[in-house]
């Protein structure tokens, strides 16, 4: 039968010519890869030499026996290729260079071969150019889902190691013997960033899930926090906010006011990729005093939160008034006692609580997505209950000494 007729090429059996020129092949084709895809050209010379060679040389016989058979790879050569595919990802080689470099094999083996091709001989190379365009649309997936199945093994684990360093620290476990369980080395220092995240637009419009939503802009929260935070970050964040511990490269007593402008710019930059605005509270600590460092932070935000501060990244330095408000004592209370009239009301204590932050009537109005007509009422309203005026400037520091106050459950 016609198709039992081996194809041909410069006048010998294709599938003969390749089987002998298959160790000449095999070094074009290396070649190819580690000039054209720098990635692989970087990768060390007993590897290349080895296993990537090793890997080269079984896929061209693959090609060679499909093309002497007529029939595509089988499962077990298919099986071959994606534990190749496997082992990229371990090593971390990007997805779309380790597919490139396979049609860079084959590009390579038909340049090859075409410039011998006889006139009588077009039909067997149209052929054999279809079969290699169905090879590569067989092997593409393949190695495409060895990669990703080991990608997510590895993301799994680390995921979950990062999970046990993170409850070690925040367990006040020795720190030292908790990275050591978990594969990670310790920084010398974390930044530790309490946050609370607002809404973001699409979880308050009607008709939207607001599950998908949240999620939607918490995935953008830590892609970007991940982006900008060199080495790995340790968090346990919800769409509402949480805890996220930041190496840094320095020790604590090295960490300047340089560093804590980089932060609130990447603090500010995370709150755009999210969509919403961020408060957080911030400290610097060693790995071992993580547990107090974040329930400072916390209360840092909390704080910073709850007497009208902008959105924004806050020390203890920044709100030492009003976190000393927030502590337990006799003027404290007083304090909170002053705004106990609109307990129960949230709706004014929102409205305080952004007039605060905002400075006038408009913006409020926007944030709150009411008329400014009723701030003006709102604002009346808690003048009355409480007999502080929140547009008084003589009103405006005992208030936002209240709010402090009130901050902190007693």
């Amino acid at each position: 039968m016609a198709d039992r007729e081996p194809f041909h090429l410069g006048g010998r059996a294709l599938h003969e010519r390749l089987t002998e020129d298959l160790p000449a092949l095999t070094e074009l084709v290396l070649a190819a890869v580690t000039s054209r895809i720098p990635a692989y050209g970087l990768l060390p010379s007993e590897e290349l030499a080895g296993d990537i060679n090793r890997v080269i040389a079984q896929t061209l016989r693959s090609f060679v026996a499909m093309v002497r058979t007529k029939s595509l790879p089988s499962a077990e050569e298919l099986a071959f290729l994606r534990e190749s595919a496997a082992r990229r990802a371990e090593e971390g080689i990007p997805i779309d260079i380790v597919l490139t470099a396979y049609h860079i094999g084959v590009q390579v083996v038909w340049e090859s071969l075409t410039p011998e091709v006889r006139p009588e001989e077009v039909h067997d190379v149209m052929a054999v150019n279809s079969l290699a365009l169905r090879y590569l649309e067989l092997i593409t997936p393949a190695v495409g889902a060895g990669y990703l199945d080991q990608r997510q093994t590895l993301f799994d684990d680390e995921r979950s190691a990062r999970h046990t360093l993170l409850t070690a620290l925040l367990d006040g476990a020795p720190a030292d013997a908790a990275a050591g369980r978990t594969g990670f080395r310790l920084p010398p220092c974390y930044l530790v960033l309490a946050l609370s995240v607002g809404s973001h637009p699409d979880e308050t419009q009607t008709g939207v899930d607001q599950l998908v939503a949240g999620r939607r802009k918490l995935r953008r929260l830590r892609a970007e926090l991940e982006r900008q935070i060199r080495g790995p970050v340790l968090s346990s964040l919800t769409p509402a906010g949480g805890i996220a511990l930041l190496p840094h490269p320095t020790p604590v007593g090295e960490v300047g006011d340089r560093d804590w402008d980089r932060l609130r710019r990447i603090v500010a930059d995370v709150a755009r990729a999210a969509g919403a605005e961020i408060t957080g509270g911030v400290t610097a600590v060693a790995p071992q005093e993580v547990a107090g460092a974040a329930k400072l932070a916390d209360e840092v935000r909390a704080v910073a939160a709850a007497s009208g501060k902008p959105s924004g990244v806050y020390r203890l330095d920044d709100v030492l008034l009003e976190y000393q408000l927030s502590r337990p004592s006799a003027a404290r209370d007083r304090l909170a006692a002053m705004l106990r009239p609109l307990d129960g009301n949230e709706e004014l204590v929102q409205t305080l609580e952004t007039y605060l932050r905002r400075g006038s009537r408009r913006p409020t109005a926007t944030d709150l997505h009411v008329h400014p007509n009723t701030v003006d009422y709102r604002l009346r309203r808690i003048a009355e209950l409480t007999g502080l005026d929140p547009t008084s400037v003589a009103d405006i520091a005992l208030i936002s000494a209240a709010l402090a106050a009130r901050a902190t459950p007693r």
